[in-house]
């Protein structure tokens, strides 16, 4: 069984291999929401199981999270090599000084493992071992006897790189052999390796499990199961953001608006017992949607906790890109701590949501005189 880039990575990093930041999106907005989140240039990476995906066009870059959200758009759905993209991999744009290759996997005709490297990694590695296959060190592991720290070492030397990464360059790859028989693998690879100021890091990482073997890892099986999505979000034709807490909520919130003659921009729904985390995420999407000049935020609090709320907007706007104006209907559960957060933190909320849907077309009109 093949495991998506992700799952390989979190196995190598629970092993001890460095990894970038990263987290797996569903779908466009959730996207946005972690390039937000993370507030660093990123990479979009399709989560496939088959190669070529960066030729074919699954891997691109963003350096806010606008962009984030429109290469998420162009690569869910598009079929690499015939399969389609399901989810993403936002990671962390690095700073590349130099790329390696090394691969731990079975020999069928010698019947034992080969680590197989070279200081030239990267996209053209297949080509690399058409053209000049002398570049690449193979060397095999006496599966009887345990594979020692200073055999890594030695295959790092021959590899030809720099003194200075003989060491943490074998230790990476003491390691990654170390998961191909943890794991029961047919194949563990990084490709590339890459070298940054902050030391070697896996950029990618494949790992095949051995079918048979699978009874022994159902922690890696359970792996693959992706999470539902927090939020449901549809993009309008409007100015106003409009989110609440469950489907009903959110419509009736959406009435308001047209009803004073404004037009909502989003339908956002964070659904009941939404956490702080959600609120967070909910406005980080809708604060760096560009159409968005003001966010009506409704919650009637039953399983959702207004104090949890507040703690959520508070986050979200201290770390937001964009000053949006933002207009809060905030009752039920915990609501008087959740007001008194809110007054403490200088923002200004209502209790009727008639009140609070005039509030915010009353301030869209503004922004929009204002030419914002």
């Amino acid at each position: 069984m093949r495991f998506f880039e992700n799952v390989a990575k979190e196995i190598f990093k629970q092993e001890g291999i460095p990894i970038l930041e990263g987290h797996v999106a569903n779908y466009p907005e959730e996207a946005m929401a972690i390039s937000s989140e993370m507030n660093v240039p990123v990479v979009v990476k399709a989560q496939v199981l088959t190669g070529g995906r960066g030729k074919a066009g699954g891997v691109k870059f963003a350096d806010n999270p606008g962009e984030a959200l429109k290469v998420a758009d162009e690569i869910l759905g598009m079929e690499i090599k015939g399969e389609k993209v399901k989810h993403l991999l936002i990671e962390e744009k690095a700073e590349i000084l130099n790329e390696f290759f090394v691969t731990v996997s079975v020999d069928r005709g010698a019947r034992k493992p080969v680590i197989l490297a070279s200081k030239e990694g990267g996209v053209e590695i297949e080509n690399l071992a058409k053209t000049n296959p002398e570049k690449i060190i193979k060397y095999y592991p006496n599966p009887l006897l345990e594979f020692l720290p200073y055999e890594a070492r030695e295959i790092a030397r021959r590899m030809d790189v720099p003194s200075e990464l003989i060491s943490p360059l074998g230790s990476i790859i003491w390691k990654l052999y170390h998961v191909f028989e943890k794991y029961d693998a047919d194949t563990a690879e990084i490709n590339p390796l890459v070298l940054t100021p902050k030391g070697l890091i896996a950029a990618d990482a494949k790992l095949v499990v051995e079918n048979d073997s699978l009874f022994r890892h159902q922690d890696l099986v359970e792996r693959l199961q992706y999470k539902k999505k927090a939020v449901d979000f549809v993009q309008l034709d409007g100015d106003i953001a409009v989110i609440g807490n469950g489907a009903g909520l959110t419509l009736t919130a959406m009435d308001m608006i047209k009803l004073n003659g404004g037009e909502p921009a989003t339908f956002l729904d964070i659904g009941g017992g939404a956490s702080e985390q959600i609120i967070d995420q909910a406005l980080s999407i809708v604060l760096n949607y560009d159409p968005v000049r003001v966010v009506f935020l409704n919650v009637l609090g039953g399983i959702t906790k207004a104090d949890d709320v507040a703690r959520g907007v508070i986050k979200a706007l201290e770390k937001a890109n964009r000053k949006v104006p933002i207009v809060i209907r905030l009752t039920g559960t915990n609501e008087k701590e959740g007001q008194r957060l809110l007054e403490e933190a200088g923002i200004p909320f209502e209790t009727s949501m008639e009140k609070a849907a005039q509030k915010a077309v009353e301030l869209c009109e503004e922004v929009k005189a204002e030419g914002k």
